[in-house]
């Protein structure tokens, strides 16, 4: 089935996740044409809000193991764009594809992650050389421009704990700065500048092929390469005060919004993307679970929501302890960077952590995104253990959301390589 040219400029998403990027590219006007994802969860998810949209990306242009596609000596990487122009009208031959994205696995990068990587040298993680098979199907798809993704954790990381500070990052950067052909451009950006209700500082790399004729402009905000921050800060009740059910119960389920939307960001959440429709009080809402909390913890919890998120000295811990969300931020925006552990925060008026369709929000995925998976877990099934050999992780909704780049942030990053692509 041959896919009908439209005015979508076509893209590959490595290491996609649940399709966070992907989405904001999409809004964009941007449309997918191949997906790789290792975790079967997260890619099922990817793939289910896709079936409808972009039906051939689950019957030909998926791939799990990226190593696949490097290690094929060619031949995947020749049907793939073979098909590329069969069925998109894309021919990579004399540099058609648009745009590649890609943000590997950083559990290795990130501080946290590494605590949980029970102290091995991160050059032993696979992981943690997953950018440079990015580099490799950048070099043979020749996109336009490319976008590499990663932690902030990246710039400080070192290879070993002998190792020199920011070793791993003047690894990677280097990797993309020798891919010839190419103009490369490294930033930090924090999302909430970019429209999403938390700070997350990431690392961007972006890559603009040379005959496009990108003129680098020192005036301009990353030299041109990225959009410029446009800093309203989205306040939390006004992200999820709309959820709110005063009639919650722990461990329990709400599934009809509680109440109407009451601002553009409510409505923009709630809208249906078939019908465009802002779903009214009572309409159907997933994924707002709640997780069943030992009464003490729910005391702990009350306390904090009455005293400005001071925990109770009986009930504080030497492991990470939550957070009370604010309802409002403080001048500077957004302080809080969604993690792959919901625990880690308190909703702002209810003595409970947030729900799966909360936690979407703060990643600024609609309310008609759906995931696959599990809902949480913990453990090794989590985390792994490097040191037996145990390298795969199972990826929740939580993780998955917690890991997705935010979609708001993604749809900014997408208007603008649209601008360059276009000019």
């Amino acid at each position: 089935m041959r896919i009908k040219k439209n005015k979508n400029l076509e893209f590959v998403d490595l290491f996609a996740g649940c399709g966070g990027l992907s989405l904001g590219l999409e809004l964009a006007s941007f449309e997918p044409i191949f997906v790789n994802e290792l975790n079967q969860s997260a890619l099922e998810t990817y793939l289910i809000n896709r079936d409808r949209n972009f039906p051939l990306l689950r019957s030909r242009y998926n791939l799990s193991d990226i190593k696949k596609l490097v290690a094929s000596k060619g031949q995947l990487l020749a049907d793939l764009i073979q098909g590329f122009k069969k069925d998109f009208g894309v021919d990579v031959k004399t540099g058609g594809l648009n745009l590649l994205v890609g943000g590997p696995p950083c559990q290795g990068f990130s501080g946290l992650g590494h605590r949980r990587s029970y102290s091995v040298s991160k050059s032993q993680l696979p992981s943690n050389h997953l950018y440079q098979d990015m580099a490799f199907v950048i070099s043979a798809l020749n996109p336009k421009i490319f976008l590499f993704e990663n932690v902030k954790g990246l710039l400080t990381a070192r290879w070993s704990q002998g190792g020199d500070k920011g070793e791993i990052w003047e690894d990677v950067k280097d990797t993309f700065k020798n891919i010839a052909g190419y103009k490369v451009h490294a930033e930090l950006v924090h999302a909430k500048n970019y429209g999403v209700p938390q700070s997350r500082p990431r690392v961007l790399i972006v890559g603009i092929r040379d005959d496009l004729n990108f003129k680098e402009d020192d005036s301009k905000f990353a030299k041109g390469f990225l959009p410029a921050p446009s800093p309203i800060f989205l306040n939390l009740e006004d992200v999820l005060g709309d959820l709110i059910d005063e009639k919650y119960s722990s461990g329990g389920i709400t599934t009809k919004y509680p109440e109407i939307a009451t601002n553009n960001y409510q409505k923009w959440f709630r809208t249906n993307r078939t019908t465009g429709e802002v779903a009214s009080k009572k309409s159907p809402v997933t994924e707002h679970e709640y997780s069943r909390h030992h009464p003490d913890i729910v005391k702990k919890f009350r306390h904090m929501i009455a005293n400005g998120g001071v925990i109770p000295n009986n009930m504080k811990t030497k492991k990470f302890s939550q957070r009370l969300l604010p309802a409002k931020w403080g001048v500077s925006g957004p302080t809080i960077t969604v993690t792959s552990m919901p625990d880690d925060y308190v909703h702002f008026s209810q003595p409970r952590t947030l729900t799966v369709r909360e936690w979407a929000r703060l990643q600024t995925f609609p309310d008609w995104y759906q995931f696959a998976g599990v809902r949480t877990t913990g453990g090794v099934r989590r985390a792994g253990n490097p040191l037996e050999g145990i390298f795969e992780r199972e990826v929740p909704k939580y993780t998955q959301i917690g890991n997705a780049v935010p979609v708001a942030l993604a749809a900014a990053l997408g208007n603008h390589f649209k601008k360059i692509l276009n000019s």
